[in-house]
């Protein structure tokens, strides 16, 4: 079987949890005896050969033919003024775009050019890459002998439409997440008409929990049975035994994410007031950046509780592994996830977790703590449990590390080759 797979990054260059997953999902799937065609705006040159890859910003598009034409009629040609990307915080921001990049003055370069030169980043012009990323999909399809296509979340969808009207064949589109996960209520509506679209033109969709799949059929009028649940994986299942070390005597309690609406933090901070009335031995870490960070540094200090609160700013590699090894209970209390790795990631290090019943991760983790994120109560208590009651945190550090070790991407890619062969059984007949 021959996979033609469209994603918008890659680690290690802009990996984010969408390149994070890809990556997952083509070494689970290079287990297999199946090629894999992995279609990215830009290569690097020094990606982990897990597939044969092809950088969009190489391909000459044909386009005096007709269909081509046909397929740039179809799609919109935008430049956008905001960032669409809502969720990442300034620090990420920074990050994940080159500021130069909006000082851009080209947005009347023919779009009938012979090749397009894309940043695969998250810029100002993101919906006009996203719109030739799809006519390059349409040239690559034709190129590309294939049996079945891929498209990973919204900025793919696109390039997975075009590529089915081009080759025919049958499409799956991955939905790590939806608009609604990233904005809540105040939806961006180009993209969810995107994602809409291609939810509504793709053969079969896969969703990465049943919370995300109740989110499509409710939100994007999907029928049910078209959509598929299977959940995502760790890269490494091993137990991490670390030599980090605490440079503070008391007991540490972690929220590691994106301070924004969509992680809860302020329910974090609420019920961080209530164990300290409890017990003050105790240091709260919200690890992170994001548009409510200055909001929950004031709340912070409105509850005079500052001196056991501690704000790191974002973090990355090898200071996200020593949080996770020095924490002695991990929190998050997300108000909505449409999976979330991060619990899966403090489970290899021993670390106890609560989590919101409002994730992903809480239909596959069973040995965890799992709460609703408005209940600070519920939240405060089960802290105070697993920081006083070492029989209950040992019981969860075990059994979360025995059921950790089967969560394996080559089991998610097993699954997913299942659902090709059962969507090209269905195209077939």
């Amino acid at each position: 079987m021959k996979v033609l797979m469209f994603g918008w990054e890659f680690p290690p260059h802009i990996s984010g949890g969408l390149g994070t997953a890809c990556y997952g999902l083509l070494k689970g799937m290079s287990h297999f005896d199946h090629e894999v065609i992995f279609v990215v705006p830009k290569l690097y040159g020094d990606e982990d050969p897990l597939a044969d890859f092809v950088n969009a910003s190489d391909v000459e598009i044909d386009y005096r033919e007709q269909r081509f034409k046909q397929i740039w009629k179809n799609l919109t040609y935008l430049e956008v003024s905001s960032f669409l990307i809502p969720y990442l915080g300034p620090e990420e921001y920074a990050r994940f775009t080159d500021k130069a990049l909006h000082d851009r003055t080209d947005v009347d370069e023919s779009i009938f050019a012979n090749k397009f030169s894309f940043t695969g980043k998250y810029t100002k012009d993101l919906i006009m890459e996203v719109s030739r990323y799809a006519l390059v999909a349409g040239q690559i399809a034709k190129n590309k002998e294939h049996d079945i296509i891929h498209a990973h979340d919204w900025l793919s969808f696109p390039a997975g439409i075009a590529a089915k009207k081009i080759s025919g064949k049958p499409l799956v589109v991955h939905v790590h997440a939806t608009e609604f996960d990233r904005s809540g209520e105040h939806v961006n509506q180009r993209v969810y008409d995107i994602e809409r679209s291609g939810m509504e033109m793709a053969d079969k969709i896969i969703a990465v929990s049943h919370l995300t799949k109740k989110t499509i059929i409710s939100r994007y009028g999907i029928p049910e049975e078209k959509i598929t649940v299977i959940h995502n994986a760790v890269l490494d299942t091993s137990i991490i035994t670390s030599t980090a070390t605490k440079k503070v005597p008391e007991k540490i309690v972690t929220f590691l994410g994106r301070i924004t609406f969509q992680k809860g933090p302020e329910y974090f901070i609420e019920a961080a007031n209530k164990v300290l009335k409890k017990d003050d031995n105790v240091r709260f870490v919200m690890a992170g950046s994001g548009d409510l960070m200055n909001r929950m540094i004031d709340r912070v200090a409105e509850l005079r509780i500052a001196t056991k609160f501690h704000f790191t700013g974002f973090l990355r590699g090898g200071d996200v592994d020593q949080m996770f090894a020095i924490s002695d209970v991990y929190v998050m209390p997300s108000v909505s996830e449409p999976f979330g790795i991060s619990p899966l990631e403090a489970v290899r290090y021993n670390t106890p977790v609560i989590i919101s019943k409002q994730s992903g991760v809480a239909e596959v983790l069973t040995n965890a703590l799992k709460i609703d994120f408005w209940d600070i109560d519920a939240m405060a208590d089960a802290i105070f449990a697993l920081l006083h009651y070492g029989g209950i945190s040992t019981m969860f550090r075990q059994c979360g590390s025995e059921e950790l070790k089967k969560m394996k991407w080559e089991h998610v890619a097993e699954k997913i080759f299942a659902l090709y062969d059962k969507t090209l059984t269905v195209t077939h007949s």
